[in-house]
């Protein structure tokens, strides 16, 4: 049985990942530094990390085996947990993949790059909308539903 990993600490789509989840039976592992209200559900299990960067990331990557899936915003943890079989999700949607993981990182890498030339450049993300929670829906609804 897979189970569903959440780095929770900035999950714009913790509920909407519950739900789905739960209608497919799924056991769900919500990773955080804390601050995160505890679900009291027996396939819900809360993990708290200690603080630190990448402390979630670092537990979610040793965690995850073949045929889990992830949900994180992350891509360099996203490239950890395709290395270790488990199918990834953003939560906008974007499924990433071991074809497509390679582009984001780089993606990641230019941003990361054009930001540190123009200290000046702000507000270059795009607000988080219904359409990107829909679209993370039905993205999820897929996985989970190949991955049983």
């Amino acid at each position: 049985m897979p189970s569903l990993y959440i780095d929770a600490d900035a999950c714009p789509v913790r509920e909407e990942s519950l739900r789905v989840a739960l209608r497919h039976k799924v056991p769900v592992v919500i990773v955080s530094n804390g601050g995160i209200r505890p679900v009291d559900h027996p396939l819900v299990r809360m993990v708290y990390v200690d603080q630190g960067a990448d402390e979630a990331d670092k537990w979610i990557a040793a965690a995850c085996v073949p045929g889990d899936v992830a949900i994180t915003a992350d891509i360099p943890l996203a490239a950890r947990c395709i290395d270790a079989g488990a199918e990834v999700i953003k939560p906008d949607g974007t499924v990433l993949t071991a074809a497509s993981i390679g582009q984001a990182l780089a993606m990641r890498d230019l941003a990361a790059d054009l930001r540190s030339a123009d200290p000046f450049r702000q507000g270059s993300g795009k607000a988080f909308g219904p359409r990107d929670r829909s679209r993370f829906t039905q993205a999820l609804e897929r996985l989970l539903a190949r991955a049983r």
